[in-house]
């Protein structure tokens, strides 16, 4: 059978620094993750993408405030879903565009994604993790009174809401998509970490979080035994000291380095530490091996000749 890959896309690849993030922004933007994927495909590779969504979630809440005199607010788990279904549908097009220049037809399909999640995770005690517009004090206090919001301040900005991150703990729909895979679909799901969810048989409310997009990707490439884990981002290769005189690429890395290099703060939150973590989770979890690299040179780091490899000590 075909070896698979789940390529976890990076968080910009639909709205660039700088951008608006419109839709026509968003289509031009598909068309470079379309064709590392037609690449994928045509190396003779079955294929799983998962994708962030954190400016599209954002914008679904800035519309959800505006319009909120005339229409229903959306919580966050079903902005979650709500962008699974807009980006889904903007790389199915770019990519089945890009596969008719190139004479394939192989179907892709977007699954809207539940990831199980524990109620008695400690992220949901105290929430750290931004989302919306910033709001002035008054409209903060009103929204923590009215909604149980929490809300932090941010002294050159104003207030922000901020909600748990709990971890991922399993992917509903796993069966689902097994089933599409196995049957050569290509596959975009847990799109923005998935729609976090308990199993507490309550239907009546969902979960307002949000979940690290590569912690759920690791957990769905494990449990699909795919033979590579790939995460997106902007650099050809993980590097130390980044934008330092000092820096330096690394062309392989152990578990045990990437721990290490955690450990000495080499790769911080907010760039790729996530990323590391994540890739780390995958081998724990029996995986083969991961790479990082930007989208000009995945499919060379897939096949082992570019990228960042991240191999289990053994």
């Amino acid at each position: 059978m075909p070896k698979l890959v789940l390529v976890a896309v990076g968080g910009n690849a639909l709205i660039r620094a700088g951008q608006k993030g419109t839709a026509q922004e968003q289509f031009q933007n598909a068309a470079e993750t379309a064709n590392v994927a037609v690449k994928l495909i045509k190396a003779g590779y079955r294929l799983v993408l998962t994708h962030g969504n954190g400016p599209q979630v954002g914008a679904q809440l800035v519309r959800s405030e505006l319009a909120a005199a005339y229409a229903y607010r959306m919580p966050i788990d079903c902005c979650v879903a709500a962008t699974q279904g807009e980006i889904g549908y903007v790389l199915q097009y770019a990519m089945w565009q890009a596969m008719q220049a190139e004479g394939l037809n192989t179907p892709v399909v977007s699954l809207v994604t539940q990831v199980l999640v524990d109620p008695d995770d400690p992220a949901f005690r105290v929430p750290t993790k931004p989302v919306g517009p910033f709001y002035t004090r008054d409209e903060a206090y009103r929204y923590r009174d009215l909604f149980d919001w929490h809300m932090v301040e941010d002294l050159s900005r104003g207030y922000r809401r901020v909600v748990a991150s709990p971890e991922p703990k399993g992917i509903v729909e796993l069966e689902a998509i097994r089933a599409c895979v196995d049957r050569g679909l290509v596959v975009i799901a847990a799109g923005g970490g998935g729609v976090p969810v308990f199993n507490d048989h309550d239907i009546e409310k969902g979960v307002e979080a949000v979940i690290d997009k590569d912690h759920t990707s690791a957990i769905l490439a494990s449990q699909l035994h795919a033979d590579v884990f790939a995460i997106e981002t902007d650099e050809e290769m993980v590097c130390l000291d980044y934008r330092k005189p000092t820096q330096r690429k690394l062309a392989t890395m152990t578990a045990a380095e990437c721990r290490r290099y955690l450990a000495e703060g080499q790769f911080p939150e907010g760039s790729m530490g996530p990323k590391i973590r994540a890739a780390l989770v995958f081998l724990e979890r029996e995986g083969k091996h991961a790479v990082i690299t930007n989208a000009g040179t995945l499919l060379d780091a897939v096949e082992g000749r570019g990228g960042t490899r991240i191999l289990n000590d053994a």
